[in-house]
Formats: C-alpha cells, sequence, structure tokens
C-alpha cells in the first residue's frame, strides 16, 4: 500500500468511526448511543456506509384550518427509515418531489425516536428556525436541508430534531428543529449554519418560534420572533 492509499484508508475509518461514548448522558441517552455504536459495527461490517444517526421519514396530510393534538396526530405517517448512506438514496430517490405534494402537506424528518411533534420529549423545551420560500425553488433548498441533516452537517448538530418542509397554497416553508430554545449560543449558530449550507440569499429572512409559543397560539408560523 503507497502512501495515498494508507492515508485514504485512514481517512475514510476515521468517517465512519462509531461516536465516542459520552459519559455526561443520561441513562436512557446512554442506551440509545450503545444501540448506535452496535448499528455503526454491523454496518460497518456488512460494507455499508453508517450515518451517524438513524432516521425516518414522515408524512402528514394536513386539514386546513384544524390543529388538534388527537386530529394531528392521527394523521401523521411513517413513510421509512433509514441509517446508511445506501438506504437513505434508495429512499429518497423514491420519494414524491415537492412540487407534486399536495397544499397543505408536510413532509417530515427526524432522527429515530422523535416524533414531529411540539409536545414530543426532546421537541417540549425546543424550537424551530421557519424560511419562507417561494414555490418554484423550495425543492432546491429541502434537498440541500436534507443533505446537510443527513450528513451530520449543522452546528449543533447534537441539538437538532429534524425539519420540516411544508406545502402550501401561496408558497412552502422550510423549519429546523432544535431541542433548546433558551440556549442562545446553539439556536443563533444553527441559524449561521442553516444560511451557510443553503448558500441562503440575503434578502431571505429567518424566523425563530419556540414550541411552547405555538402551544400557547395553536400556530407553527404566526407571532415568530429572534428574526435574523
Amino acid at each position: 500500500m503507497d502512501g495515498a492509499e494508507k492515508k485514504e484508508g485512514e481517512n475514510n475509518k476515521a468517517l465512519y468511526a462509531p461516536p465516542p461514548a459520552d459519559p455526561s448522558l443520561p441513562t436512557a441517552d446512554k442506551d440509545k448511543e450503545a444501540e448506535d455504536r452496535e448499528r455503526y459495527a454491523r454496518e460497518l461490517k456488512a460494507g455499508l456506509h453508517p450515518l451517524k444517526h438513524k432516521f425516518v421519514f414522515w408524512y402528514t396530510r394536513r386539514t386546513p384550518g384544524v390543529r388538534t393534538q388527537t386530529s394531528y396526530e392521527d394523521n401523521i405517517k411513517k413513510i421509512v427509515e433509514f441509517s446508511t448512506v445506501e438506504s437513505f438514496w434508495v429512499c429518497y430517490c423514491h420519494l414524491a418531489r415537492p412540487s407534486s405534494l399536495p397544499s397543505p402537506t408536510d413532509l417530515h424528518l427526524f432522527k429515530e425516536g422523535i416524533r414531529p411533534l411540539w409536545e414530543d420529549a426532546p421537541n417540549c423545551n425546543g424550537g424551530k428556525w421557519i424560511i419562507r420560500f417561494k414555490k418554484v425553488v423550495s425543492g432546491r433548498f429541502w434537498e440541500d436541508l436534507v443533505l446537510a441533516l443527513v450528513g451530520d452537517q449543522l452546528d449543533y448538530s447534537d441539538n437538532v430534531c429534524g425539519a420540516v418542509l411544508s406545502i402550501r397554497f401561496h408558497e412552502d416553508i422550510l423549519s429546523v428543529w432544535n431541542r433548546n430554545a433558551s440556549d442562545h449560543q446553539a439556536v443563533m449558530a444553527l441559524r449561521d449554519s442553516i444560511k451557510r449550507h443553503l448558500k441562503l440569499p440575503h434578502s431571505y429572512v429567518m424566523e425563530y418560534k419556540p414550541h411552547d409559543a405555538s402551544l400557547r397560539d395553536n400556530s407553527s408560523y404566526r407571532n415568530t420572533w429572534l428574526r435574523g
């Protein structure tokens, strides 16, 4: 093996090595971390390229003007889950493009174990960054966001829960959900990271809304704050 091949092998080993154990995690999170490490080893042995996290795509066909917990939960449908680069592309290539989805619907991509609900335990203390797009360009930005999330490229990525594409009648809305709305540094770093990875034009305004505010006014996108 020459020097170049040896260096490439070392880089690949680093890229697909299992995440290091974190002794500060609560017991439940430690159990999840142990499961992820076992999955890593199993998928590597099978010759696959494991992702840091396992993900789930969800789909929601919304009823205009209705947002009750029961009806919303009933409408959320799990589409598919994946945990390797290979399985992601198999899933993604078969998903309907945003331009073909009816209004109003939501397409969700969340880490395994996190449901796309404000009230879900990993989400309840968090919030979301919101970006509004014209319908003709939303599909491209959604794909860039999906790739950044799956590739664990966003800053403070352990604080990220998932992302949502909301198909609406006159615009489409992207949102990125995080765990802790009170961690100002993590919230603002996530904003900057989203801007960077989406190559977001300066004309676009990002809005932030904590999930507890959404629960109070029963709205995902009204009364937002922390514009940036």
